[in-house]
């Protein structure tokens, strides 16, 4: 893609989708070997309960919780990187 301008949405979907395939790489290794499977260990951030705003005529529920593994954080290294190759 030399000469032609790279999105930001186009970044940014590289590093969900770097994300979910790292997500389910990790979970394959943690789960087939035993001696890897601090892999599927995961760390979860974000809010435990959503927020419920009632405001008689619509009723709003917002929540946002992220689950981090080692091979998460790797797939959104790799999805840069092609990203910045390609």
């Amino acid at each position: 893609m030399k000469g032609v301008e790279k999105s930001k949405s186009f970044l940014w979907f590289l590093i969900i989708l770097g994300a979910i395939c790292g997500s389910l790489v990790g979970d394959a290794i943690g789960n087939n070997f035993s001696f890897l499977s601090f892999f599927k260990n995961s760390y979860s951030v974000g809010m435990a309960e959503p927020v419920v705003l009632n405001f008689k005529v619509i009723v709003l529920t917002l929540g946002v919780e992220f689950s981090i593994n080692i091979m998460t954080i790797i797939g959104i290294i790799v999805a840069i990187i092609l990203y910045r190759k390609y």
